[in-house]
């Protein structure tokens, strides 16, 4: 089963493959910032991919579009992605906390 990596904190996550990562960690009774539900309209979930690009699903339209509008295509670069929208496929090591990126 893929291992999710949250940094700073460094924890991880053993979760079922195929599921968002916003899923997963609601799997584990854990939180992370949402206020459209996991809908992709907000942001609010948006992390950065550190390692395992390979092990997750490709960005949507909608994902690169909300992106870009309200984070800006500087964004895409930073290999932001949300958590609502992103499927993990294998081991990955993401940052939650997005202060030094945007």
């Amino acid at each position: 089963m893929p291992i999710i990596t949250i940094l700073p904190s460094g924890q991880e996550l053993e979760v079922e493959p195929g599921l968002t990562i916003m899923e997963a960690v609601l799997a584990k009774q854990l939180a992370w910032p949402t206020t459209c539900g996991g809908k992709a309209r907000c942001t609010t979930c948006a992390f950065v991919l550190i390692k395992g690009f390979e092990n997750v699903s490709p960005m949507s339209r909608l994902e690169e579009h909300q992106l870009a509008v309200r984070k800006g295509r500087h964004s895409l670069v930073q290999k932001l992605r949300l958590a609502c929208q992103t499927r993990v496929k294998g081991d990955i090591t993401i940052r939650k906390n997005l202060q030094e990126f945007c």
